[in-house]
């Protein structure tokens, strides 16, 4: 049943929206899709949501990147969670789209890991998603060599009101992306793109381990800001296409 199902939904992606929900029941929802996924039981997903204010550390997360002790934390209302996707510090709050894809990505190797190539791919892949979504809305951005991430270079910030003086001289980071595959090959975590977060939150911690990297969002860049709806939709649209999935609102998780 499972082998035949896996064939039936090879090209189809479910778009779960969920809405406003914590770390923690995120990270359920992706566990239990990635067991359904893995056995052929359900399509490959892409879940949508934000967090409330939260900070999480990745394999290479380091403690001197929480900048805040326990009282700030708590003022701001602030959760943390050490994690097992890659990367360092990152922030999730309310304003910030994040995208957890659910996809079979393929075998592992003897060692428990998927080939590097296919690894690699799959994270340039995720910011072509993104790169090509914001041009959609009017946006150029791009990739940094020897870095994930979506970037936008300090040309576009500087014709920007809004952007911190730093985007200005250096290129910012727009959106960030930390990923973990199971050992049945299929990827968890994601993506963070900023839309119109309160930026005050990443003064908490060295983002990504990058102390000289300006974060910036949508909000500083557009104007008219777009609607958390529409750069959604525009995600999904991308996603689609780069992935070659056919996109389905999904009913249930």
């Amino acid at each position: 049943m499972g082998d035949v199902a896996g064939v039936a939904y090879a090209r189809i992606c479910e778009v779960h929206r969920l809405g406003t929900v914590d770390f923690l029941t995120a990270r359920a929802v992706q566990e239990h899709l990635a067991d359904k996924i893995a056995d052929g039981r359900r399509p490959s997903a892409l879940i949508l949501l934000e967090h409330p204010h939260t900070f999480t550390f990745g394999r290479r997360g380091k403690s001197d990147n929480l900048l805040w002790n326990e009282r700030e934390l708590a003022d701001r209302r602030v959760q943390v969670h050490w994690t097992d996707r890659g990367g360092d510090a990152t922030y999730h709050g309310p304003g910030q789209m994040v995208g957890y894809p659910v996809l079979p990505l393929g075998r592992l190797n003897v060692d428990g890991r998927l080939p590097a190539g296919n690894f690699v791919g799959y994270l340039r892949d995720l910011e072509s998603v993104l790169i090509r979504a914001l041009a959609t809305l009017g946006l150029a951005a791009g990739q940094r060599k020897g870095f994930t991430g979506v970037w936008v270079q300090p040309d576009v910030a500087s014709r920007c009101k809004r952007c911190p003086p730093a985007a200005r001289m250096r290129p910012s980071k727009l959106a960030s992306i930390g990923v973990r595959v199971t050992a049945q090959g299929v990827s968890q975590h994601g993506f963070a793109l900023n839309v119109a977060p309160d930026m005050q939150y990443w003064e908490g911690i060295v983002a990504c381990d990058l102390p000289e990297t300006p974060m910036v969002s949508l909000a500083d860049l557009l104007d008219p800001i777009p609607s958390m709806d529409q750069v959604s939709e525009a995600v999904v649209t991308e996603f689609g296409n780069v992935f070659q999935l056919t996109m389905v609102e999904a009913i249930a998780a």
